[in-house]
């Protein structure tokens, strides 16, 4: 039997569990568990990190039953790698192993106040005041802006942080920390990639910054070790596959971006999950951009290996967006019916939907934005409004595109893409109409999973996998070309951009609200 590799994937919506083979890249078999999110108050996103943990080991254990009924022995699985959604913060305590608050998701919005505050700090009230170390806007996107509102709001925290028994972490933190034994030695880590989007770590110089610690007034003891995205942390101490290594680690988009084969300077890759990611290769160079997108680490596959780097366009909402029709409209029995929905109209009928329900990420940053649906007449039905709701994936994605394509001075010839969304070939063939240029979808569903899934594979002291260009997986895709005129794809996408503008500075902050969120 070839050696197998698992992939721990611990995203916004679900955990999985997946087996791949090492040389084939197949996937053998997995387990997914839904993650139940909580919505306390307007704006509010929150899990339960105890229950982020319960998944993965429920879905480890349900998939290794599924290989035992396969007759495949799961001593052969070789490495796990965990692959997380990223921005989401937890603070624990380390010798009781409680989590301290439920994890604030990368989507909430309760810090917009605190980014004001940073922001005023910033000479000229400049958003853009840490770019230059962080590539990143002061945004309530970040782990450092969550990180502050709960040393500032939670007793427990500020208690436990004056008693040194605090620890911070992004997901993947706390999900290797209980795998390695939790308050039993656990390992407190992180990788490059997932520390580079706290605004704590230094793209430069790849370490956490006494600087940036202290603008933030976060200390420097409670903070992950960083590592690289391939190497052995520790060993599993639980579950069906105690000591076997965790020697992968990477933030959901830049293990897409892996998996994607976008190891060379230029490849570009957008995965359509809970949000949007659009991520650009850019080497061994950072790349400031200078039309609203994010400067990130994509990846370091080894201690001795160098950082590389990827320009990102961010959107809050994209499946998201179909969850909401389908839990509070009501329009859908389940999300998969939007396809079916949308097509029996062919045509949004000149309504168009902006989803800012978390504000507007890329290229606008402007967290005051909120969603709106517009140009409705009485003829419009939920189906427009299905079809209006798959635009605004396609639309997003065009703004993002064309400000990477403005970065970097060289248009995308093609794009690749991946991500649950990626099913829908409706969505498909409008992003292709939307975009002007032809997109390519793998025929791996499980990019995210397998890009860390061969970081973890090809770590020092496992090596059961190789990211030689020659020994890259061959994996199938699908092309969807443009069939719309230019001049038609323009006049939609104008309309979107005039959508946007009366989305646009609607919420703000000069009505204070009292602790039930209430408005006073």
């Amino acid at each position: 039997m070839d050696p197998l590799v698992a992939a721990i994937d611990q995203g916004t919506s679900s955990t999985r569990f997946l087996v791949f083979n090492a040389k084939t890249a197949e996937l053998i078999s997995h387990h997914q568990v839904e993650i139940n999110q909580r919505f306390p108050k307007e704006g509010w996103v929150e899990e339960d990190p105890k229950e982020i943990m319960q998944s993965i080991y429920e879905c480890i254990e349900r998939t290794c039953e599924k290989l035992g009924q396969l007759n495949i022995n799961i001593a052969n699985i070789k490495a796990v790698g965990v692959t997380n959604q990223r921005e989401t913060t937890l603070v624990w305590d380390k010798l009781t192993g409680e989590p301290l608050y439920n994890a604030i998701v990368w989507l909430d919005l309760r810090t917009q106040s605190t980014v004001e505050r940073l922001i005023n700090k910033a000479p000229g009230q400049d958003k853009n005041h840490l770019k230059l170390k962080t590539g990143l806007p002061i945004s309530t996107y970040f782990s450092a802006v969550k990180l502050r509102w709960l040393l500032d709001n939670v007793d427990e925290v500020q208690e436990a942080v004056q008693s040194r028994r605090a620890m911070f972490g992004t997901v993947d933190s706390w999900v290797i920390w209980c795998l390695t034994g939790g308050k039993h030695g656990g390992v407190h880590c992180t990788d490059v990639s997932n520390a580079s989007r706290t605004m704590l770590f230094n793209i430069h110089t790849m370490d956490w910054d006494l600087e940036l610690c202290r603008y933030f007034d976060v200390p420097m003891e409670i903070l992950p070790e960083v590592r690289s995205s391939s190497e052995i942390y520790g060993w599993m101490k639980s579950s069906s596959l105690v000591g076997v290594p965790i020697s992968g680690c990477l933030g959901d988009q830049s293990a897409a971006l892996v998996g994607q084969m976008c190891f060379k300077e230029g490849q570009t890759k957008n995965t359509y999950g809970t949000g949007c990611f659009l991520l650009r290769n850019t080497g061994t160079k950072a790349v400031m951009s200078q039309h609203g997108l994010l400067t990130t680490v994509a990846y370091k596959m080894g201690k001795h290996q160098p950082a590389y780097y990827a320009l990102e366009g961010s959107v809050a909402i994209a499946g998201a967006v179909v969850r909401w029709l389908k839990d509070n409209l009501g329009i859908l029995q389940a999300s998969s019916e939007i396809e079916k929905l949308a097509a029996t109209v062919g045509t949004s009928y000149g309504c168009y939907f902006v989803p800012a329900f978390s504000g507007l990420y890329a290229p606008y940053w402007e967290p005051s934005a909120r969603g709106i649906i517009c140009g409705l007449t009485q003829f419009t039905n939920r189906s427009h409004l299905a079809f209006a709701a798959l635009e605004a994936v396609c639309f997003q994605t065009r703004e993002i595109l064309d400000a990477m394509n403005q970065d970097s001075g060289i248009p995308l010839a093609q794009l690749q893409v991946d991500g649950g969304m990626t099913v829908n070939r409706l969505l498909m063939q409008l992003q292709a109409d939307i975009l002007c240029i032809p997109v390519v979808r793998s025929g791996m569903a499980e990019t995210t999973s397998l890009g860390v899934a061969m970081a973890a594979g090809a770590a020092d002291g496992v090596k059961v996998w190789s990211l030689e260009p020659d020994d890259l997986p061959h994996v199938t895709s699908e092309k969807y070309e443009p069939q719309i005129n230019t001049e038609e794809s323009e006049f939609r996408f104008a309309r979107w951009k005039k959508a946007v503008q009366k989305a646009m500075n609607w919420e703000t902050t000069e009505l204070c609200c009292n602790a039930d969120g209430q408005q006073q």
